[in-house]
């Protein structure tokens, strides 16, 4: 019980838990506005006589098709990716980009064992190498 105790309290899974309720609350909020705002927006300019994609659908031998519910989850599946892609994949792309920019700048590889060590390094601490300026061969 110690180890399940000790598991629940780390705080990755806390975090993971909030990200999935903010998560879940923000997919409720989009799928309202796609719902209650913008495909009745969409409706009333294209004349369509329904307010709400959501009535709309057609029957094949008895069977109903309801492709305007489809269309208002697309909608908002459409929204909430273009979000995170915004608010989440280009910050962080944007940030993991510079981190790697400032890496290549203050290291270099060895040229014996290929591990990165600082660019102002005399000698390899992983395999002790001499590093001799001007990309002579070690000695």
């Amino acid at each position: 019980m110690g180890g399940f105790k000790q598991f629940l309290l780390r705080g990755n899974i806390v975090e993971l838990a909030v990200a999935v309720i903010i998560g879940a609350t923000f997919s409720g909020l989009i799928q309202a506005l796609v719902t209650d705002l913008i495909t009745p927006l969409i409706g009333a300019i294209t004349g369509g006589r329904q307010p709400d994609f959501a009535q709309y659908s057609f029957t094949i031998n008895g069977s109903r098709f309801k492709y305007g519910d489809f269309l208002n989850h697309l909608l908002s599946f459409l929204i909430v990716s273009a979000v995170v892609y915004w608010l989440v994949v280009t910050p962080m792309t944007r940030l993991i980009s510079l981190f790697e920019r400032d890496k290549a700048t203050t290291t270099k590889q060895c040229p014996e064992c290929l591990s990165d060590i600082p660019t102002e390094a005399r000698r390899c601490a992983n395999c002790t190498v001499e590093l001799v300026p001007n990309s002579e061969k070690p000695r």
